[in-house]
């Protein structure tokens, strides 16, 4: 992976990954790779991805797959109005964009070159074995609570999936890197969600 782009081809997944895809050249959208062709990915539907209940709303699109209407995708339906944790051809979660991989283990040095937030940690990622585990033990579940773009997001949900840690605001100014970006010095603070006393996560 290089300084400025973290672009793969198709052919370079393995299951187990984290993905993004750019959405409207603002955001980026996350998930996991889990195989056949398939993304696990949180979301929040009809429009309101975001969900900050101010103007953004309006102006930043779904991540939702948009294949709703008369032409829904022959493998996962209209899911424009799915919210929550759930599972796309690795197409609808696209969406046209292009694929890039997110990567883990990186150097402080890199992880501060990066130009933009979202794209890359300082933590180590557990064994891709473990990482679908969790993705699809939380869709089963749905379980990763309600989305909110500061608070619990997408990046927030691959992040654990791929490391088993909840990343917590102290600040209330967002959570995952590509919030931060702009404040990456403003104390954010992981802990497993074990230590939150919520068991029924799998570690």
């Amino acid at each position: 992976m290089g300084l400025l782009s973290n672009k793969i081809s198709r052919d370079e997944l393995k299951a187990g990954d984290h993905i993004y895809s750019w959405r409207s050249y603002i955001y980026t959208h996350h998930g996991i790779y889990v195989g056949d062709g398939k993304v696990i990915h949180f979301t929040r539907g009809g429009g309101l991805e975001i969900g900050t209940g101010t103007v953004l709303d309006k102006i930043i699109v779904s991540s939702v797959p948009n294949h709703g209407g008369d032409n829904p995708c022959p493998d996962c339906g209209d899911q424009t109005n799915l919210n929550g944790v759930i599972t796309s051809c690795l197409d609808c979660f696209l969406s046209g964009g292009n694929l890039y991989l997110f990567e883990y283990n990186v150097s402080k040095a890199i992880f501060l070159a990066k130009q933009r937030g979202g794209t890359c940690t300082i933590a180590a990622s557990d064994p891709p074995e473990d990482v679908v585990a969790r993705a699809k033990f939380l869709l089963l579940r749905n379980g990763f609570g309600e989305y909110h773009l500061l608070d619990n997001n997408c990046e927030d949900f691959a992040i654990y999936c791929k490391t088993g840690l909840l990343v917590l605001s102290v600040t209330k100014s967002g959570s995952s890197s590509q919030v931060n970006s702009v404040c990456a010095a403003g104390g954010v603070v992981t802990l497993t969600l074990r230590a939150l006393g919520t068991s029924s996560f799998p570690r």
